[in-house]
């Protein structure tokens, strides 16, 4: 959230008052009081991106398609968001080290969501900030020697600096004389002040803002298209819009999601393509979804479309623990599940995390929450990869704070195969991984995290074998499934490393 704070309130924090209180009741939303909060401020691993060949969406069950890459392989992304919202201009982005990439992979992930900022890349109309290109180049290169995928994320909080925070350039920022208020300890409720809503209607209504967004994503995709760390483009980072004398909110959502999100996204989409014609588009609906309101979206015309909704339970981000009993899941779930059935899209949950992690039932959170995303989705990337407090994945000494370390499990980043099942049993530790292997399609990839026990490794199934059956403890490792084609492929990891050599 700028200078004001390193984190930043998470969306739903204020979503649920507001929703609460204005669903059905047709009437346009007031700013919530929602408490403050702080979500602000390839050797053996998966080689898809766009420059590579990545395919189209292989089936899955319940008719929402996983990710695969240029062989075929079903991948599976797991990460964090990477940021630096405290510094811009010549500073923008100095809070991002190479330190972030090596302790990812240190801990067994390969994706990283990088948020930039189009009020840093084009700060004045017309004028592109080489300096800045330059920044997001070599974090990109970091993320590379790192085997890390990024997705490139044009992140904005309450539209831009105009009205204190970070994204849409100033220039680009029309309110038509109307009314702003500050709101310092609820910031998220600033995003119905009459002039946020004015300049998000312009934002997607005048031709020549649509023509400046459009340049800086081919200005992105045409620098960054071809690097090898590239996985994608995530194209608006919570859109929001204006809502209309007597609309509630869901409806409002599903209105600026079908007439002004899906035309601006087709719009994004084709301009990219005139210079990137193979990375993933990232596309995402406004935050209501995270109140179980289905998306308006319509079609996005692209062959590498991927849903990425964010996952943030209202009354955690105002600092409250888990209630498992409460159904929120299952209601995000069915809600958000919806859209990509129909399209025929994958998923990668763009953003979630709770402000307050160790709180009684936050281990239980974290589990159910890796459970439902293994159900319907390609991977996640949880807020927020840092060393500190708040939203904060690691401690100031690098050390997993309160519970995050759930999140740091074995996984199959690709997949030679059509996948049957794949299942972690959080209080065993035990992974399962079950698939039917296709010809030519290579190497199945298991990342195993570090571990003080180590893991012990079975495979079955014809021709299977692995290139390890035990990993020690100690260091994060990768290691190889082979099979001949049409196997049906059984893989168990399971803590506790087995006597004798790997």
């Amino acid at each position: 959230m700028g200078k004001r704070r390193t984190h930043r309130l998470g969306p739903a924090a204020v979503v649920v008052l507001v929703v609460a209180a204005l669903l059905g009741a047709g009437m346009a939303p007031a700013p919530s009081t929602a408490a403050a909060g702080a979500r602000e401020g390839g050797r053996g691993g998966p080689t898809a991106r766009g420059g590579n060949g990545v395919t189209s969406p292989a089936p899955a069950v319940d008719g929402i398609p996983r990710l695969t890459d240029d062989r075929g392989r079903t991948l599976t992304l797991r990460g964090w968001n990477v940021e630096d919202k405290t510094h811009h201009g010549a500073e923008a982005l100095s809070a991002i080290t190479e330190r972030h990439f090596a302790d990812l992979r240190a801990h067994g992930f390969n994706f990283a969501r990088l948020l930039v900022f189009w009020d840093d890349l084009e700060p004045k109309r017309g004028q592109y900030s080489e300096s800045y290109l330059r920044k997001i180049r070599r974090i990109l290169d970091w993320a590379h020697r790192h085997r890390v995928h990024v997705v490139i994320d044009a992140h904005q909080d309450v539209f831009g600096p105009a009205f204190g925070h970070r994204g849409i350039p100033a220039w680009a920022t029309r309110t038509d004389g109307l009314p702003f208020t500050p709101h310092p300890d609820d910031w998220f409720s600033e995003y119905f002040e009459p002039a946020v809503q004015r300049a998000f209607t312009h934002l997607y209504e005048d031709a020549d803002l649509r023509r400046a967004q459009a340049r800086a994503w081919q200005l992105l995709a045409d620098r960054f298209g071809r690097h090898p760390a590239v996985f994608g483009y995530d194209l608006i980072n919570e859109p929001m819009g204006e809502l209309r004398a007597g609309e509630d909110l869901a409806s409002a959502a599903r209105r600026i999601e079908a007439t002004q999100l899906t035309p601006m996204y087709n719009r994004l989409a084709d301009a990219i393509r005139t210079r990137d014609r193979s990375n993933w588009l990232f596309v995402e609906p406004t935050p209501i979804v995270g109140e179980g309101v289905p998306t308006g979206l319509g079609r996005v015309r692209d062959q590498r479309v991927v849903y990425a909704p964010h996952f943030y339970n209202t009354a955690m981000e105002a600092g409250a623990d888990y209630d498992p009993a409460d159904g929120w899941i299952t209601a995000y779930e069915n809600a958000v599940t919806a859209y990509p059935r129909e399209q025929r899209i994958p998923v990668v949950v763009g953003e979630w995390g709770p402000l307050n992690s160790g709180l009684p039932n936050m281990r239980r959170f974290h589990d159910d929450a890796l459970a439902s995303f293994t159900r319907y989705s390609s991977g996640w990337a949880a807020y927020v990869w840092c060393y500190g407090g708040g939203y904060c994945a690691l401690d100031r000494d690098g050390r997993f704070r309160t519970n995050k370390e759930r999140t740091a499990t074995p996984y199959a980043p690709a997949v030679a195969g059509t996948v049957r099942a794949d299942t972690h049993d959080a209080a065993g530790g035990t992974y399962r991984l079950a698939y039917r292997s296709t010809r030519r399609s290579g190497t199945t990839v298991l990342s195993l995290p570090p571990s003080t026990t180590g893991w012990r490794i079975d495979v079955s199934g014809r021709t299977a074998r692995a290139g390890a059956r035990s990993v020690p403890p100690g260091r994060a490792r990768e290691v190889g499934v082979w099979a001949a084609g049409g196997a049906e492929v059984e893989v168990s990891v399971r803590p506790g490393a087995a006597a004798g050599p790997g």
